[in-house]
């Protein structure tokens, strides 16, 4: 039998970090220069990702004040782990020049592990199908740069 007591205050504290991460995320959206007076610019999409960031903060606050209690668990530190790597690998891919799809392939594949998933070389595969749809979505329809390396280069 768990005697851990109900508590309510990890939500609240994740909803207000989402609040910040929206306004952190919406500022910056209203700093970038928009090069083109026509269709949606760059900025559309940040400011996107902060309503969603806010709707998941209100989400929160409404688990926190009127959701079931939840019991807390133990953190699981290998898939933690897991995710700073990928995240480390993402940052380390465009800062030594190695591109955007290698670097959301690691992202992908890593933190597919981190959720308990042993493909490594299917997740590997998926990750660059990914990264290379994403990278063709933003380069060629939005025409927007996306960091380059020798896969980029090749397209």
């Amino acid at each position: 039998m768990s005697t851990a007591r109900p508590t309510r205050r990890p939500y609240l504290i994740i909803g207000l970090l989402l609040l910040a991460v929206a306004a952190v995320t919406a500022w910056d959206a209203s700093t970038m220069r928009i090069r083109a007076n026509y269709g949606v610019g760059a900025d559309a999409a940040s400011y996107l990702v902060a309503v969603f960031f806010c709707a998941l903060a209100v989400g929160h606050f409404v688990a926190a004040f009127w959701g079931p209690g939840t019991t807390v668990e133990e953190i699981d530190l290998r898939a933690v782990g897991w995710v700073a790597l990928a995240l480390a690998s993402l940052v380390a891919a465009i800062s030594l020049g190695a591109g955007f799809i290698l670097g959301t392939t690691l992202l992908f594949a890593f933190t597919a592990r981190a959720f308990g998933r042993r493909a490594f070389l299917a997740d590997v595969l998926i990750g660059a199908v990914l990264g290379l749809l994403v990278y063709l979505l933003f380069h060629g329809l939005l025409t927007l740069a996306l960091p380059e390396g020798p896969l980029e280069r090749l397209i």
